[in-house]
Parts: structure tokens; sequence; C-alpha cells
């Protein structure tokens, strides 16, 4: 330890009656972790024991990775056990960068830029951010449910996913934000986040919810610069682009994690995504990709800069669906399933550049 404290100093706190016994906990001490570059990150607290991470866990409970355990503890039995169910090789990284990236939809939006629009864009923008307000709740609701069934000792999950529910609470206010600046407000609510909600298992979750449905919208964010009408919206999807690049990060590399390390669940994982693109890829595909026809007619104004220029908006639209499928087929062969491409919904595939 960094402090060595000398015996009878220890005799006479025992002889006033403390215990003392904790200091004889039986775990690695005098460990320094030593801040690198980017400062005292995760990966620098890593040292010796604290950084071994188990295939398998019997830390049920809330024991910190590397404290001793208490006799008499009682365990829950919704904690998952196994490092394959949650952990992605980047986590700690991601993290890091969540925390360091964070932004405020009150400070960094230079909304005195949020020019006047005519009605027929501005209200274009406001269903666009309606159907948003609805796919960053759920965005952050999903994770919400599985953070507390985590190890401590896969604890760089747990932060992650924290960051994420930060971030989609921020989308969700910048979204609702836009919509009521500028004197349009909220229009039409749409089906939501249609085939996310029964999910029932973290890999189901990752499978539907970031290679799927936040991989989308990470689409679409990226073509902010068409879709949006003045500096204010740039800078709204400039920066919900970057967050949303972390959560499909953390998607793709648990998803490529557990298909190395548990290749028998490459059929579980293929049945997910049948599931979901079912929803996505069916006979209403074309809208269903871009949120449903309300939404997909006012991005269609919008990337036309007009109802005048809607035909225009629809081919530049139909672009971005296919930006969406292809980005998606990309995550899916980083995954190691890139056999998806020969089963992939027949809506979708359509859409997909030539293999």
């Amino acid at each position: 330890m960094g402090t060595t404290y000398r015996k009878d100093v220890l005799d006479r706190l025992r002889a006033d009656g403390m215990d003392l016994s904790w200091l004889d906990a039986p775990t690695e001490k005098g460990v320094r972790a030593q801040p690198g570059r980017r400062g005292l990150t995760l990966d620098e607290i890593n040292v010796g024991s604290y950084g071994q991470i188990p295939d398998v866990t019997d830390n049920r409970g809330n024991r910190p990775r590397g404290a001793a355990p208490r006799p008499g503890t009682g365990r829950s039995l919704n904690k998952w056990d196994e490092k394959a169910a949650v952990w992605a090789e980047n986590v700690a990284m991601l993290y890091e960068e969540a925390v360091q990236r964070q932004w405020s939809s009150a400070r960094d939006i230079p909304w005195t830029e949020l020019t006047e629009l005519p009605d027929d864009l501005e209200l274009a923008m406001c269903q666009l951010c309606t159907f948003l307000n609805q796919v960053e709740f759920i965005a952050g609701d999903l994770p919400g449910r599985w953070i507390q069934h985590i190890s401590p000792d896969f604890y760089e999950v747990a932060l992650f996913l924290g960051t994420q529910l930060v971030d989609e609470a921020r989308h969700l206010d910048v979204f609702r934000k836009r919509a009521l600046a500028n004197g349009g407000g909220l229009l039409q609510a749409g089906p939501g986040a249609v085939g996310l909600l029964p999910v029932s298992d973290f890999t189901e979750m990752t499978a539907t919810l970031h290679l799927v449905g936040e991989g989308f919208v990470q689409s679409m964010f990226r073509m902010g610069e068409l879709i949006a009408q003045n500096e204010a919206e740039k800078r709204i999807f400039r920066l919900a682009a970057q967050d949303e690049s972390r959560h499909v990060a953390f998607g793709v590399t648990h998803m490529k994690y557990l298909v190395e390390t548990q290749p028998e669940r490459r059929e579980e994982i293929h049945a997910f995504l049948d599931r979901q693109e079912g929803v996505l890829g069916g006979a209403n595909a074309q809208s269903a990709l871009t949120g449903g026809g309300d939404t997909a007619e006012a991005l269609a104004i919008l990337l036309g800069r007009g109802k005048q220029n809607i035909d225009e908006g629809y081919k530049l639209l139909m672009a971005v669906r296919k930006r969406q499928v292809n980005e998606y087929m990309h995550r899916l062969e980083v995954v190691g399933l890139g056999d998806r491409r020969e089963r992939m919904a027949p809506g979708m595939r359509v859409m997909l550049d030539a293999g």
C-alpha cells in the first residue's frame, strides 16, 4: 500500500475497539494506476487483478471487480454470468469517449441561427422531429432495462449503457426543442419502434436496436447536411450522429465478440434479424425504413427543399434508404454475418449494392 501503518498504531486502534479486519482483505494491494495521455481512463485502472475479466463469473451480487467477497451476502439470480453475453472489446474506450464528448442542447446548438422557414419545410421538419422523439425514447428505454442484470465483473458495459441513456435523453430533448422553437410544434405520432418493444434478451436487443434501428438512424443523421435547412439543424444532426456512432460501434463489437466466442448462437442472431427485417423489409419497406409514410413524405419535402420539388426529394430519399441498407450489410460483414445477404428480407435486399 502507499501507506504502511506501524504495528503499534494498529494495536492502539484495536485497543480502542476498532475491528480493522477489513485491512486484511485478501485483495491485491500496492497497485498504482498511472494516468496515460488521455488521463486516468478505465484502461489505465485495469491493472493487476483489477483488470482480469473472467469469461464466466459467480459474482451475481454487487461486489466490485477485485474486491473481497463478504460472507453471507445474497446473490441476484438475474445477473448474467457469461462475459460473452454483454462484452465488447472497445467498451472502455467508448465509455471514455462518451464522457468526454457530452454536449448540451441548450448551449451547443446555435438556436439564434434557426431561420424562419416556409410552412411546408417547417412542418416537414416538425414531423421528422416528432418521429425522432419516439425513436430516441425507445432507444434509451431498451438499454435501461438491462443494466441491472450486468455483473459488476463486467461493469464497463453498464457504464457505457449509462452514457447511452444520457445521449438518447439529450436527443429526445433536442428534437423536441427543434419542433417547438420555430412555430411548428409536434405533429403526427407514428407507430414507434415497431418490433423493438418485445425484446427479452440482451443479445436480441443489441441485434435489433444497435445493428438495425440505431444503425438506420445513424445513416439518416449522417445525411443531415441534406435534410437540414439552416446551421442550427446541421449542428443538431452532426452532434446526434456522433453519439449514434458510439452506440452502433458498441453493438457491432459486442455482436462480433459473441459470434467469435459462441458461434453456435449464429442462427439465434439470424432469427432476431429475420423478425426485425420483416418489420422493415416487408410490403411497406420503402416507408418503414425511414419512419413510415408521414415521415417519409416529410423527408422528401426536406430533401427536395420544398413540396414543389417533392419528386426530386423522393429520389434523394431513395438514396438515403439505399445507404441505410448497405451500411447495415457492412455492419453484418464486420460482425461475421456476411451470409445475411442471401436471407435478408426481399424489400431490403433489392437495395443492396452488388456484393
